[in-house]
């Protein structure tokens, strides 16, 4: 099994997912809302959990890794930038490290914006963003810029349409909302809304998602498209003025 075939969405708390997999004498969970339903899973499986990738501090993705922690002494792995206010890390990362789980390579980004210190873990096939890149939409600019954001974001640019986005919340149909206010005729959206209406309504996630159906749906990697310029009234301006157009548009939709 491939890290892509071999992934695991597990929903915690209201909204929020950790995702599970296993490659070859390891087995990893990136974020942990809470640690009940991934320990759970992991029982369900007859799995030993031995890795921890934490992709930022807020509490609703960290809040369980003490206890999941004490329970399987996983090591846990986060940005060294973010530290000091993250759980104890056994492995502080920088920005373009490179390590093994199992036979897996991950390769570190800086994705902040949503906040600063927020970090995204690229593996083949599979990219691990947290509150940065999210189905359909981004984080809210709790600390960082637009400018920020936006250029996290394009750190994505060069991976293939079939990466999977495996971003930490459940908030696609709200994004997808939005989305098509500025774009109401793209058959991108609309089909998309349809796909996720039919998840949500069979308890299915709507995540990860592919970067290919980001590329066509989501507008904050669409500022440079003529009709989401329209839409925020920023035509002929920089793609960052676009973006930050849409961004505070979101924020009061």
């Amino acid at each position: 099994m491939t890290l892509a075939t071999d992934l695991v969405t597990i929903p915690c708390l209201r909204d929020n997912y950790a995702f599970l997999f296993r490659s070859g004498d390891r087995v990893a969970v990136v974020d942990v809302p809470d640690a009940a339903p991934i320990r759970a899973e992991l029982d369900r499986r007859g799995w030993r959990l031995t890795d921890i990738l934490l992709t930022h501090h807020h509490d609703d993705h960290v809040q369980g890794v003490a206890e999941l922690r004490d329970a399987t002494g996983a090591e846990v792995w986060g940005a060294a930038a973010d530290a000091h206010r993250l759980p104890p890390l056994d492995h502080a990362l920088e920005p373009g490290d490179t390590f093994a789980v199992g036979n897996e390579t991950a390769r570190v980004i800086d994705v902040s914006g949503h906040t600063i210190g927020h970090i995204a873990y690229l593996f083949d096939g599979v990219a691990f963003t947290g509150d940065s890149l999210m189905a359909a939409g981004c984080g809210r600019l709790f600390e960082g810029t637009a400018a920020q954001m936006h250029a996290s974001l394009a750190q994505f640019a060069d991976l293939p349409d079939a990466t999977l986005i495996a971003s930490g919340h459940e908030y696609t149909a709200a994004n997808l909302a939005f989305a098509r206010t500025l774009e109401p005729e793209s058959d991108f959206l609309i089909s998309r809304i349809t796909e996720v209406e039919g998840l949500r309504e069979r308890g299915r996630p709507s995540v990860p998602s592919t970067l290919g159906d980001e590329r066509n749906t989501n507008p904050f990697l669409r500022a440079h498209v003529a009709s989401i310029k329209a839409a925020t009234g920023t035509g002929g301006e920089p793609d960052i003025e676009t973006f930050a157009a849409a961004r505070a548009a979101k924020d009061a939709f």
